[in-house]
């Protein structure tokens, strides 16, 4: 059985589309990135998963249970980590996990051992009587996650689980996700704008760009799309150089994003010195030039024409902002 079925869902305030007509599945016990750009429509999608939003059209299924019909049963199934910090300071670890059952009906005896289990699921034992406003950013961020799994939920919603912590920290998120998923068997799916996260973590992603999917694929068979070897080349006219290149038999797709041309090629150490030869004899001047191998951000820019660091100052995107913290109060 899918954990998480989405057909032609939408959501629409007033006249702004912020999740535009997207369908995909979620496997039982995968790791599903949701990955795209802030005010890509990853935030709304979680929450109208989780009952928080109501959508505008189409179909959502959590568990087999759909939900604006049984909102309820689907609340009980899942458990959710926020982008925003909600932990209360004033309270120990312990005590705000214990306070999170409480609030879902988990019986006292149930209630210790599996505070117990969490906790040491997330290395925070021995943290446990320490007040949250003593704790780090990354110990607050697993303390939240093992909150979310309290009341032995079948999905786990995370939205932006490494936001804002160091290299060293999230790296270290990330392992504890991968434990829990497979020590408590639990679906996960994560909304991320970070490309080394979704290739990490995720058994597939979702492509995500102004609310709609682009592609849903497996971060390994998304890299393959874009061939052996990415060249990566600035010239003085990107332009001119671009429409040139269509004359090389050799080169197996071409990208844009932040001025780079982006060229999809086999063998590309032997590509280089073609690739430098023809633009001089196109009288054109070489910036720069480096060799890769594909990843998630040439996959990205392939699909939208953009870096996904690109910071877009457009009236849509920060209505899109104000609406996206207005549906948070």
């Amino acid at each position: 059985m899918d954990a998480i079925t989405v057909k032609n869902l939408t959501k629409k305030f007033d006249d702004l589309i912020a999740v535009n007509d997207i369908s995909f599945t979620v496997k039982e016990g995968e790791i599903f990135g949701l990955l795209g750009p802030n005010g890509a429509g990853k935030t709304t999608i979680i929450k109208m998963l989780a009952t928080m939003l109501k959508k505008t059209s189409g179909v959502a299924r959590v568990l087999d249970w759909d939900v604006g019909k049984n909102p309820d049963e689907v609340r009980r199934s899942i458990g959710i980590v926020f982008q925003d910090p909600s932990l209360d300071d004033q309270l120990t670890g312990k005590e705000n996990l214990d306070f999170h059952a409480r609030m879902y009906g988990v019986r006292k005896k149930i209630r210790k051992e599996r505070i117990e289990q969490v906790l040491n699921l997330v290395d925070l034992f021995g943290k446990k009587d320490i007040l949250v406003n003593n704790y780090s950013g990354g110990m607050r961020r697993r303390l939240e996650i093992a909150r979310g799994l309290m009341h032995y939920p079948r999905v786990l919603f995370l939205d932006e689980p490494t936001l804002g912590l160091d290299t060293q920290t999230r790296r270290a998120i990330w392992e504890h996700i991968i434990k829990l998923n497979h020590e408590e068997k639990i679906t996960v799916i994560l909304t991320t704008h970070y490309m080394d996260e979704a290739d990490f973590l995720c058994n597939r992603v979702a492509i995500i760009d102004e609310g709609k999917i682009l592609v849903v694929e497996s971060p390994e068979n998304l890299k393959n799309m874009m061939g052996e070897d990415i060249i990566s080349i600035g010239v003085s006219d990107g332009e001119a150089f671009s429409k040139k290149l269509s004359s090389l038999n050799w080169i197996q797709g071409v990208s844009h994003g932040d001025g780079i041309i982006n060229l999809s090629v086999k063998r590309g150490e032997e590509k280089i010195p073609l690739l430098i030869n023809f633009a001089q004899k196109e009288n054109l001047a070489v910036q720069f030039v480096s060799l890769h191998k594909p990843t998630l951000e040439d996959v990205f820019i392939d699909f939208t024409g953009r870096n996904i660091r690109e910071e877009n100052g457009s009236t849509k995107t920060l209505i899109r902002d104000m609406i996206r913290a207005r549906t948070r109060k």
